[in-house]
């Protein structure tokens, strides 16, 4: 009898074994496959039953918010987002079935409370808001500003602080309204999804970080400061006055815009913005240097945006060599052909010579914070790379100065700041058509101020989607809106 009671107890322990083994695994090894299986919404739906962190621009304008539910809503909270299509580049959207993207999924975990530490046993039983609040280095008025200027145009405005890397503004157009999309009717917020998807334009994309496009004259800024620091060309070095440059291993020449004749020193080139010196220039300086000048600067990386998946502006491709190539490089070598920027990344390019050759990560997340106001983390500025050195730096400075207030510079008479400040700048207009086509260009200026101890870099992309666009040219066309940006910042630092 004791035999077949030791037997009935070892069984019993057995599948009490087996039952507490079932129970764990789950928990202990498919805890993450079973709440990223797709069939899952418990975990999601969780979520929108609890409280979540605000969005907060650097002057204090709130533009993420959870309000509570309308009646009959099976959520206890909302997502709002009271300025909408406006920061929808920053703030992105937080939704039920089709995820978050922006600021809301990088930070998903401060905004949840997930990321936010207990700091005393009373967090522990009594904190009442658990979340976390992001604060931004995005000010809401510059960004306002920005989208009023570029209106229905299609195109890009990014402003930064070159000292630290802040981006201050970051708008493209067209843009989309956040709200449609966090709706807590999924078939409304998927078939918006579905039309957003579905537009050329490509509105879901943040186009000013995201998107690349050929930056026409603006690149000879990466050209000149390469040419400069390798002392294959000096401020003194003088170019022959043509309207053409046949380069090696072609016999099909390359024109100046317009067909002008250009030549001399060159602050005169710069500041004229002739194709064929630089060019020569490009050819002079080889492959090797003309692509390590551009690496220099991160042009052909993504940089180390806190925003998700940044563009990798292009220049050449990996292990790319020009020896045979010899008309591509003099065509890269003033911003054409294969050559593609991002608006950030020509913010940048801007950002670090006005910063002395230091190019700063760019932020646009200044620090996190828990709900009582106390900061969790702090975005430092990073020097990302030197590009240069500062005289070189400086000397680029005086060429983008010669631009404004030069004679017969592309920018000149654009800019009127207060109190006769000094803007420093370079314009470029990037012809899209091939020769004897339909003129189709894209029309860019990148600027800052003031030009000895800048304080705000802005760039300025006008997409040539129009004949009114196509026609013009980046001095004409994008300078009057970087004028008004950068009045406003000096007057409301």
């Amino acid at each position: 009898m004791n035999k077949r009671i030791r037997h009935l107890m070892f069984g019993l322990m057995v599948c009490y074994v087996a039952l507490f083994v079932s129970l764990q695994i789950p928990q202990m090894f498919k805890s993450k496959a079973l709440n990223d299986n797709v069939a899952n919404t418990r975990q999601v739906e969780q979520v929108f039953d609890k409280p979540r962190g605000n969005i907060i621009t650097a002057d204090g304008v709130v533009i993420a918010r959870s309000v509570p539910s309308k009646p009959g809503d099976r959520f206890k909270y909302q997502r709002e987002y009271p300025r909408g299509e406006v920061f929808a580049a920053i703030t992105g959207y937080f939704t039920l079935a089709n995820g978050a993207s922006q600021v809301e999924r990088v930070f998903n975990d401060t905004l949840s409370g997930k990321g936010i530490p207990l700091r005393n046993l009373g967090d522990l039983v009594g904190r009442t808001d658990p979340t976390g609040d992001v604060y931004l280095t995005i000010r809401a008025d510059y960004q306002e500003l920005a989208a009023k200027l570029l209106g229905k145009r299609e195109g890009s405005i990014v402003m930064m602080d070159p000292r630290t890397g802040a981006i201050l503004a970051l708008y493209s157009w067209p843009s989309y309204d956040p709200n449609l999309i966090a709706t807590h009717n999924s078939k409304d917020a998927t078939k918006q999804l579905e039309k957003l998807f579905a537009d050329k334009r490509k509105p879901l994309l943040a186009n000013a970080y995201q998107e690349r496009y050929m930056p026409g004259s603006t690149f000879k800024l990466v050209t000149t400061s390469t040419a400069l620091k390798t002392g294959v060309v000096t401020p003194d070095t003088v170019f022959a006055d043509e309207n053409k440059y046949l380069p090696p291993q072609t016999t099909d020449p390359i024109e100046n815009y317009g067909g002008k004749s250009c030549g001399g020193d060159l602050r005169e080139v710069f500041r004229r913005s002739c194709n064929t010196p630089f060019a020569r220039i490009a050819v002079l300086l080889g492959g090797d240097r003309f692509v390590q000048g551009a690496n220099d600067f991160g042009l052909n990386e993504a940089p180390p945006f806190d925003l998700p998946s940044p563009a990798a502006s292009f220049v050449s491709a990996p292990g790319e060599t020009f020896d045979d190539k010899q008309p591509v490089l003099a065509q890269r070598g003033f911003g054409a052909e294969s050559v593609q920027l991002t608006p950030l990344q020509l913010a940048m390019v801007a950002a670090t010579i006005a910063n002395g050759g230091n190019e700063m990560a760019p932020h646009v997340v200044a620090r996190t914070a828990d709900s009582n106001g106390g900061t969790v983390t702090t975005t430092r500025p990073t020097v990302w790379k030197v590009a240069m050195t500062k005289s070189v730096a400086d000397t680029m400075v005086d060429l983008m100065i010669g631009v404004v207030k030069g004679p017969n510079g592309t920018a000149q008479g654009r800019f009127s700041l207060p109190n006769g400040i000094q803007v420093a700048a370079k314009t470029g207009t990037a012809q899209l058509n091939p020769k004897g086509q339909e003129q189709r260009s894209h029309a860019w200026i990148t600027a800052f101020a003031p030009a000895k101890a800048p304080q705000v870099v802005v760039a300025v992309m006008l997409k040539g989607v129009n004949a009114v666009i196509s026609a013009g040219t980046g001095g004409r066309l994008a300078g009057p809106i970087a004028n008004q940006l950068l009045n406003f910042a000096i007057l409301h630092p």
